[in-house]
């Protein structure tokens, strides 16, 4: 049996013809910059986000860098975050001339410790990018709490986590201006590349809608520096199909994880453990145990994908040589870098092949 991390294929092929149909209707108008599609897309996840404001882009880090440009982030500045996620986070911090700070992670929830976050602040800090990482919610009452006590503005990361909750409340309804990817893989992905940003706030998405188009609300009139960075047409079309299965969907890889939590426990690993406050939507379902190389190489020779998110912390990539940190200044985050592995989830996993994976696993450690 084969098993692949994701099957995007798979999980695309009941509501295939819709998407056929609705990229011909796109292709037919003859409109495919910031038309009606994007138009009906924007209203519908904010509506089903329950958010004020939605922003389509052209990807998620293109999300992150319009949400620190929109914010006054600027050369200068410092943007706390987490050294454990996708380096698209800090990219778009380094763009604007601002330097990241990193705080380490928690050892239960894989999340940025709130606990730490207080030592980072200086004068020069100006906001905190939490990443909701795997689809798990951070702790958002701390982190709100510690924001505004230093006044600082908040970007939520859910790139991985759209669907996710925390306090029965969504994520993407806690920062300024929250930032989503549309990558194939996760969990409301398109056909290419896009992303969104969700706001409450009438200037801000005033200005986002700028920024995203060369800085301009009216042709050939620019009141910002901005960029192109605009969603598809097409791509709008196919996420207004997907987004009717994304409820279905995020609810199949909730029942997925608790079959892994359930064939596994026992064995000498241990799980993500979310807060009783968070409620995950799996983007992945990630594992952490000691003898992570040997599992990967034994469920890879029997034909079962596997990834590792993420091999090093960003503190210690070489392309970020110049903040100065070294090995030990975030043990938490460079230890689980050594641990954590990730299974196959997504919405079409079919039961033989959950059975075979969770098999799998119990027969490297029991042989």
């Amino acid at each position: 049996m084969i098993v692949p991390l994701v099957d995007l294929i798979a999980d695309s092929n009941e509501i295939l013809q819709d998407i056929e149909k609705s990229v011909l209707k796109v292709i037919r108008s003859g409109k495919y910059i910031l038309s009606e599609e994007v138009n009906l897309f924007e209203k519908e996840l904010a509506q089903w986000n329950n958010t004020k404001y939605c922003i389509g882009v052209s990807s998620g880090t293109d999300a992150l860098l319009l949400a620190l440009l929109a914010l006054d982030i600027k050369e200068g500045d410092e943007v706390i975050t987490t050294p454990f996620t996708f380096i698209a986070t800090v990219e778009a911090i380094l763009v604007t001339g601002a330097k990241p700070a990193f705080v380490d992670i928690n050892s239960t929830d894989l999340n940025i410790n709130p606990d730490l976050i207080k030592e980072k602040i200086t004068e020069k800090t100006k906001a905190i990018i939490p990443v909701h990482l795997y689809g798990c919610p951070c702790d958002m009452t701390s982190i709100l709490s510690i924001a505004r006590e230093y006044n600082l503005y908040i970007i939520e990361d859910l790139a991985q986590a759209i669907g996710a909750e925390w306090c029965d409340k969504k994520v993407g309804n806690f920062g300024d201006i929250n930032c989503v990817s549309f990558f194939p893989a996760k969990n409301l992905g398109c056909m290419g590349d896009a992303g969104a940003m969700f706001t409450a706030n009438e200037n801000y998405q005033k200005k986002l809608v700028a920024l995203r188009q060369h800085g301009s609300l009216k042709k050939y009139y620019h009141q910002y520096l901005g960029v192109n960075a605009r969603i598809d047409e097409i791509q709008a079309a196919i996420l207004r199909v997907k987004l009717k299965k994304i409820d279905e969907w995020n609810n199949k890889r909730k029942e997925i994880a608790k079959i892994y939590r359930e064939n596994l426990k026992g064995l000498p690993l241990k799980f993500q453990e979310p807060d009783d406050k968070a409620k995950c939507v799996y983007n992945q379902f990630t594992i952490i145990v000691e003898k992570r190389d040997k599992l990967m190489e034994y469920l890879n020779k029997n034909n079962i994908a596997t990834a590792i998110h993420y091999p090093i912390p960003l503190h210690l990539q070489p392309v970020l040589n110049d903040l100065g940190y070294k090995i030990g200044d975030l043990a938490v985050s460079e230890e689980l870098a050594n641990r954590v592995l990730s299974l196959p989830i997504y919405p079409a996993m079919e039961p033989d092949r959950i059975e075979y994976v969770c098999d799998s696993i119990i027969k490297f450690f029991r042989s």
